[in-house]
């Protein structure tokens, strides 16, 4: 009894990890306003989720406008300086990166950036899942 509960309790623990273990991994910079328009939705203001935790992504992902709309759980592995902060982010995608090459596999607004990351100015390597 008291086996199978600390194994329940363990599980509970690394709920949070284990949901990662299929995540894609990728590299994550800012971009700053303008922010509109967006390839997903034009000029509608109503398209930022709350908090501006919203990103815009390279071709691979862009999935020929069918990314429009996409949640992600994102979370900082790495960078220069360690720049990661704890916890995961969820987010937004409302458009195609506006630079050919994109600089990431994912653009990060300025504000999901911050809650993800102590430099702003660094290239990070960041993990991701759907949602």
């Amino acid at each position: 009894m008291v086996f199978i509960a600390i194994t329940v309790i363990v599980l509970s623990l690394l709920g949070n990890e284990i949901g990662f273990v299929l995540g894609d991994i990728g590299t994550a910079t800012s971009y700053g306003p303008p922010y509109l328009p967006t390839k997903c939705n034009g000029n509608r203001e109503d398209q930022f989720p709350p908090g501006n935790l919203f990103v815009s992504v390279s071709e691979g992902l862009w999935d020929n406008g069918a990314a429009c709309g996409r949640r992600y759980r994102l979370r900082c592995l790495s960078g220069n300086n360690n720049p990661c902060k704890d916890g995961t982010i969820d987010v937004r995608v409302v458009d195609l990166c506006r630079k050919s090459p994109c600089p990431s596999t994912i653009l990060l607004s300025n504000d999901a950036f911050s809650a993800v990351s102590s430099s702003p100015t660094s290239k990070i390597n960041v993990e991701y899942i759907q949602i």
